[in-house]
């Protein structure tokens, strides 16, 4: 799917044979691929994409996972097939919620000194450990307001950009992994987003863009922040959920930013003491 498709996603109107010829095409995956995929013929998958077959609510859930479908969008292929939705989606702060939240906290702690924090599948602050703020630092206050989008504030020219020592590298990067998740998901927000970040200027101060180098060179792209105590270096992993049946749980994710190096490291250390 291109990045335009979201734009043209299947709405609650719209009948449940669009919304799967939707997913089928986004997977790239021809009418044969997806009946043997689902043990289904491929005249009846053919006649549930025309709306000439109604599908029972076993075969919307076998094709949806078959195709992948993240669980906000399977609520929604349930609905255009008219059935209820299936997947609920709490807040955090709902008591049902409590260990997947007391399980984020832990690993945002246990990270410490090293920065990490939980973002939503729109990428705003969820939350954050206790370096994360330190490192925030110098950026413009309104984007320093919830909810804080973290690929704003990374990106943005009165954000962490003018500190960000491989901008170009880095913005690169994180425009990529967006791309990425538009087409999974083929979120309309997460499209306009992209579009908003590719379009901050790269031209003022502190914007300059070295290669990684080192051993790092051709195997992560680091994160090279300019701080008081020098550019910190770091590589970074994603965390989520293993069997999520909640919405806000599954569109969760933990990034944990770990020293590139032994400076970083021993500049970490110190920061969070003197904090």
């Amino acid at each position: 799917m291109t990045l335009h498709a979201a734009a043209n996603l299947p709405t609650a109107a719209d009948p449940f044979g669009k919304h799967l010829r939707h997913w089928r095409q986004q997977r790239r995956l021809s009418q044969l691929d997806l009946a043997q995929e689902a043990d289904i013929s491929t005249r009846h998958l053919s006649y549930v994409e025309t709306g000439r077959a109604t599908p029972s609510r076993e075969m919307v859930l076998r094709l949806a996972e078959r195709l992948e479908v993240p669980l906000r969008e399977r609520n929604a292929l349930l609905v255009a097939a008219g059935f209820a939705p299936m997947y609920r989606q709490r807040s955090l702060d709902d008591p049902a919620m409590a260990p997947a939240r007391q399980a984020v906290d832990l690993v945002l702690k246990g990270h410490e000194p090293f920065p990490a924090l939980a973002v939503d599948r729109h990428w705003h602050l969820v939350a954050a450990n206790a370096v994360v703020p330190l490192l925030m630092a110098g950026a413009q206050p309104e984007l320093l307001k919830p909810p804080i989008n973290v690929l704003r504030l990374s990106l943005h020219p009165k954000g962490l950009a003018p500190r960000i020592a491989n901008l170009a590298q880095w913005r690169e990067h994180l425009l990529e992994r967006l791309a990425q998740q538009i087409s999974a998901t083929g979120d309309s927000v997460l499209s306009a987003l992209r579009s908003e970040l590719a379009a901050y200027p790269m031209d003022h101060p502190g914007q300059a863009a070295p290669a990684a180098g080192g051993e790092l060179a051709g195997v992560v792209v680091p994160f090279q922040l300019t701080t008081p105590q020098g550019v910190l270096s770091f590589i970074s992993t994603t965390t989520i959920f293993g069997t999520p049946v909640d919405v806000t749980l599954q569109e969760l994710a933990v990034e944990s930013f770990f020293p590139a190096d032994s400076a970083t490291a021993a500049s970490l250390a110190a920061l969070r003491t003197a904090a």
